[in-house]
């Protein structure tokens, strides 16, 4: 028998990993970002962060802290098996695999793994998510950009993937190597899907750079209905803010609708607070977007799967 037909998914019909060869591409700000938003709207939620970098953990606020263990546990549990035990309410509804240095170790493990048993490293990281899967109602892996073996690992998981990419060349080569990620597990995950494609880091004016990306993207895959509608702009200002505070871009959205105004700063009648990048509600309304669209390319994506 082959490893897929041993290896039972019970439970794990709706794990989705960001991926993307290049780094840059906001994988992790939409891993924490649209996972976040469905957890505000009452589905449960677990985030795993297969980074060395442990870029996730500082999105959401709980890097170098007291519940961070660097990639440790599931650096453990990748290697020989341990149970992973997530961090519990990150947000409301929301859990955490962190990830970190310690993942490197890991990566490390699956290649010495991979020498002596290719599938058993391809499905390292379902066997580690199997035994909690079903206490979610959807997981988001937080692929690194670079990492062969996790992000090997990553791919054998999920049931479905989702590309971020920037509209310039390197960008759009990072999704051939995705390609042929998602051929490296087609033995051991014969029924991965491409949820889609979403152009990130972009003006919302560069209309020839949009339809340049588009067109590039629909011929690498033969039909334009791998692309989402939306798009996430490119702002430095509320991407460094949110980073930097450990929030989220909708809570900081929220701390900027919450900010005195200049004026009344200017009459007295209130302190001047931490400065607030205004075109956070901008970023914020292109992530309810995609978190709304993802959503439905899912359900109907289930649809078809069903029938």
């Amino acid at each position: 028998m082959t490893a897929t037909t041993t290896f039972d998914r019970t439970g794990m019909d709706r794990i989705c990993g960001f991926v993307n060869g290049k780094g840059g591409v906001l994988k992790t700000t939409l891993t924490a970002n649209v996972g976040a938003l469905l957890a505000t709207s009452g589905w449960k939620v677990l985030l795993v962060d297969m980074d060395p970098q442990g870029n996730l953990g500082l999105d959401l606020g709980y890097r170098h802290g007291a519940r961070d263990d660097d990639g440790s546990a599931l650096a453990q549990s990748l290697m020989f098996g341990s149970l992973l035990s997530p961090l519990k309410d990150v947000r409301p509804n929301l859990d955490v695999i962190p990830g970190g240095a310690e993942l490197d170790q890991a990566a490390a493990g699956l290649i010495a793994q991979g020498s002596k048993d290719g599938s058993k490293a391809k499905l390292a990281l379902a066997r580690s998510l199997a035994p909690i899967a079903a206490n979610y109602d959807i997981i988001f892996i937080d692929c690194p950009p670079g990492n062969e073996p996790l992000q090997v690992a990553a791919l054998g998981a999920a049931s479905y993937v989702v590309v971020p990419t920037k509209t310039d060349k390197a960008g759009r080569e990072g999704l051939i190597g995705v390609a042929k990620r998602l051929d490296t597990v087609i033995d051991v995950n014969p029924n991965l899907d491409l949820l889609g494609v979403i152009i990130t880091a972009t003006s919302s004016t560069a209309t020839n750079v949009h339809r340049t990306t588009r067109e590039a993207i629909t011929e690498t895959f033969g039909t334009d209905d791998v692309l989402f509608n939306g798009m996430v702009r490119h702002a430095e200002a509320p991407a460094q803010a949110a980073r930097d505070r450990g929030l989220l871009v909708h809570e900081l959205e929220e701390q900027v609708k919450a900010a005195p105004k200049w004026y009344e700063v200017l009459k007295g009648t209130a302190e001047a607070g931490q400065s607030q990048p205004r075109s956070a509600a901008n970023v914020a309304e292109d992530l309810y977007q995609i978190a709304h669209e993802l959503v439905a390319r899912l359900e109907a994506a289930e649809e078809r799967n069903a029938s």
